[in-house]
C-alpha cells in the first residue's frame, strides 16, 4: 500500500539531518542528490550510524545487507560477483532496474559489468537512500495488526501509529523487501 502520511520530502529532510549529525557537517550543505561517499565523505561505519538514526526516526528496520549479497544468496555464488570481486552483467542488469528511478542517469551509465564492488557505495545518494526508506514505509498494512482498524496517523510527522489503539505500524524490513523485489524481478525479467 502506498502510504501518504509521510512524504518523500519528509524522508529526505530526516535523512539529511541524520547524515549531518553523523558526519558533523552543516545540513544546509547536503542536497538530495549528494553522494554520501563522494560529496559528504561518509565511510562504511557512517552508513551504520545513519541507518540507526533513520530506524529510530521512522520506527523501521533498514536492510542489513546490500543487494549484491542478496543476489549471491538467492541465486548462487558467482551470480553477482565474479572470482575477482567484480560485478557480473546479471548483477548490473538487476541493479539498473532497481535504481532506475532513484539515481541520476549518469550514475546508472557508470554502472558496468567488471566494475569493482567497492565502487558501489559512492553511488548511494540521499535520494536513493530515501527511496529505500519509502519502500519500507509503503509496506504499511491497510489495517492495524493489533486492532484491525484502518486509523493510521503520524506522531511527530515520522512515526505512523494506529489512531484507534496506539499500536506502532508494522512494516516489512529492508532485507525482506530486497529479497521480494529480486524474486519478483527475476520472475518477470528472467535475468538469472
Amino acid at each position: 500500500m502506498r502510504q501518504t502520511l509521510i512524504s518523500d520530502d519528509k524522508v529526505i529532510e530526516e535523512l539529511k539531518k541524520a547524515a549531518a549529525e553523523t558526519l558533523a557537517i552543516d545540513v544546509a550543505t547536503i542536497k538530495a542528490d549528494s553522494s554520501l561517499v563522494k560529496d559528504l565523505g561518509a565511510e562504511s561505519l557512517d552508513f551504520l550510524d545513519i541507518n540507526y538514526r533513520i530506524e529510530q526516526t521512522f520506527a523501521i528496520k533498514m536492510a542489513r545487507h546490500f543487494i549484491i549479497e542478496h543476489i549471491e544468496e538467492m541465486f548462487g555464488e558467482g551470480t553477482a560477483l565474479d572470482t575477482d570481486g567484480k560485478l557480473t552483467e546479471k548483477a548490473v542488469n538487476l541493479m539498473r532496474i532497481r535504481l532506475d528511478t532513484a539515481v541520476e542517469g549518469s550514475t546508472l551509465e557508470a554502472l558496468k559489468p567488471g566494475m569493482d564492488m567497492d565502487a558501489l557505495p559512492a553511488m548511494i545518494t540521499i535520494r536513493s537512500m530515501a527511496g529505500s526508506i519509502m519502500d519500507i514505509l509503503d509496506t504499511l498494512p491497510e489495517n492495524c495488526t493489533e486492532c484491525g482498524k484502518s486509523a493510521w496517523k503520524t506522531e511527530n510527522d515520522t512515526h505512523i501509529v494506529c489512531g484507534a489503539c496506539g499500536a506502532e505500524a508494522a512494516y516489512k524490513n529492508g532485507d525482506d523487501l530486497i529479497k521480494d523485489w529480486l524474486q519478483k524481478t527475476q520472475d518477470e525479467h528472467k535475468i538469472i
